[in-house]
């Protein structure tokens, strides 16, 4: 035992000679700076600037949930965890990262990395004769002991963002938590919270007398009083709201609406008893507000017409720049037209909408409008017809394609579409009239650049083709037709050097009056993209977003593949 104790000692020993080399390498090749310190003459911005690209989920004010806001690619513990050393560094620094840590709190339930293997497996020691802990669950008790004991901290934060089964079994955490947060503007609550369910009212009693600033909030079914309770002046702040399936007099919808003097986004849904009614104009309520994002979800009864007489109004019309709909049978598409002629200021627009007949034979007026810039047409054809020779989807692309020939959407910058042959029937323009330039023959086709993505059913990613026009002076002249050929055909299949899964491709004038398909670089491959404009604080129509299940690298996916990420 003794000599191989000997052995044991001597290999201990060249160990630290070998760290005691590195040490003496690192220092001969990289000496340690010994002059003035530089970072001192850095202004505060500068600093706040650097700190937020070492913790980027910290500048994070989106009043979306923890599952949905995931804005980087890296772990957001260890960026904490990051962030609160460069606190520790100077004395100067630490109140600028401590206001930057408490600003938008995240709680996660694993590391994004390779410690959450190591931690994984420490933890199954230390509780291998005790009841296993939950690490979301302690990480909000150590907050909240936090905020409790240091108002400073309490009063810097305005996001709190919780993992889902976080804020389902720790409501009475959560609830001593926001106690003291008087700041607060958005929180991850739990899903009892906006049906009424009685295990929250304590959760809510909290919230509506210590954090007066909340700004985003949902009333589902169960929670008609919770809504009436804003008649009594609660979050006067409010600038997101959605309603879905309540039972409740349209004049309760119409008195609670008023009050809320900064609401902008408001998303109704599943809520049958609605109809043109809510947008009349009467002495006794207030009018229906002017809204910015307006979204009607599964709201039959309502018509284009109610929509037309609410845009009559000169605020609302001026007002509103964002229009989802999403299955409204009693807004047809024949009839958007005269929506998009009402809404002057409309700049995104989005439809959802499961067809079941092919629109009428009689021409309709084009889709026009000159200030929209992103468009979301998305049209089905219902399940019984999808594997009809010209399914009814076929007839709205088709007068999709007429509005956009007819130059009627010149400001149109983004389309998506859920027809994976859409962008062939772009580049099979119309035969060239003769004398085409003369103000008998307008002129036909695209006058802007477009980006059109398609999905079709049976497609997870989005297909992205850049549509460029031809150069008016290198056009052939007046004499020149016919249908020009393309070499695009994403829904065949394509060689790599078209973007292998994600296939890509940009759609450029031919000089002749068509188009032409070519192939772009493998690095250029997009992303997916999203389908509807989520409203927040940063809000805006959605446009292209990446995914994290289709971005980063192999050694990404691979971690997040792991075993223990178990929070999926």
């Amino acid at each position: 035992m003794g000599f191989m104790k000997h052995f044991r000692s001597r290999s201990k020993q060249k160990d630290k000679e070998k760290e005691k080399g590195k040490e003496l390498r690192s220092d001969l090749y990289f000496p340690a700076y010994t002059g003035p310190d530089q970072t001192a003459r850095l202004p505060e911005t500068v600093v706040k600037i650097i700190f937020g690209y070492i913790c980027p989920h910290s500048q994070d004010e989106t009043y979306e949930p923890n599952e949905s806001s995931m804005i980087t690619e890296g772990c957001m513990l260890c960026d904490l965890r990051d962030l609160s050393n460069c606190s520790l560094v100077k004395q100067q620094w630490y109140p600028w990262a401590s206001s930057m840590l408490y600003h938008s709190v995240r709680i996660d339930a694993v590391h994004y990395c390779e410690l959450e293997e190591i931690y994984t497996e420490r933890r199954r020691r230390n509780t291998r004769n005790h009841e296993p802990i939950d690490p979301p669950a302690v990480r909000l008790q150590l907050l909240s002991r936090t905020v409790r004991e240091n108002a400073y901290c309490a009063a810097a934060v305005q996001f709190l963002k919780l993992p889902y089964m976080t804020r389902e079994t720790c409501k009475a955490d959560l609830a001593r938590t926001v106690s003291v947060l008087p700041n607060l503007r958005y929180v991850d609550l739990p899903d009892g919270f906006f049906t009424g369910d009685t295990s929250s009212h304590t959760l809510r009693q909290e919230l509506q007398a210590r954090c007066p600033h909340i700004r985003k909030m949902k009333y589902n079914a169960g929670s008609e009083q919770s809504l009436e309770l804003l008649l009594y002046r609660h979050w006067q702040e409010l600038e997101v709201m959605e309603v879905s399936k309540l039972q409740i007099e349209p004049t309760l919808l119409r008195q609670v609406l008023g009050i809320l003097p900064n609401l902008k986004h408001l998303t109704l849904a599943d809520l049958p008893w609605m109809n043109d009614s809510i947008f009349q104009s009467t002495s006794r309520i207030p009018n229906f507000p002017a809204m910015r994002t307006l979204t009607l979800k599964n709201v039959p009864n309502l018509t284009h017409q109610g929509l037309v007489q609410y845009l009559s109004r000169p605020e609302t019309r001026e007002s509103l720049t964002t229009l989802n709909l999403k299955d409204c049978t009693g807004i047809p598409v024949s009839n958007l037209h005269s929506v998009f002629w009402a809404a002057s200021h409309l700049e995104n627009f989005s439809i959802v909408l499961s067809a079941t007949s092919s629109l009428s034979l009689e021409p309709l007026p084009p889709l026009a409008s000159i200030t929209l810039r992103t468009m979301h047409y998305e049209i089905t054809s219902a399940s019984s017809n999808q594997h009809s020779l010209y399914p009814p989807a076929y007839s709205y692309y088709q007068y999709l394609t007429n509005s956009l020939m007819s130059n009627s959407l010149p400001g149109l910058r983004t389309l998506y579409v859920r027809d994976h042959d859409f962008p062939e029937t772009l580049t099979l323009a119309p035969p060239v009239v003769p004398f085409a330039d003369s103000p008998q023959y307008p002129s036909r086709g695209f006058q802007q650049e477009l980006q059109v993505y398609t999905k079709g059913l049976d497609e997870l990613e989005w297909v992205f083709t850049s549509v460029t026009p031809a150069d008016e002076y290198g056009r052939r002249g007046s004499l020149s037709g016919g249908r020009p050929l393309s070499s695009y055909s994403a829904s065949k299949g394509l060689g790599p050097q078209w973007g292998g899964e994600a296939r890509r491709s940009i759609v450029v004038g031919n000089g002749f009056g068509g188009f032409l398909a070519v192939p772009v670089p493998d690095e250029e491959r997009p992303r997916s993209a999203g389908s509807w404009a989520v409203p927040g604080k940063n809000g805006g129509a959605g446009g292209a977003r990446s995914s994290w299940m289709s971005g980063g690298g192999g050694r990404e996916r691979e971690r997040r593949g792991s075993r223990v990420d178990l929070w999926r």
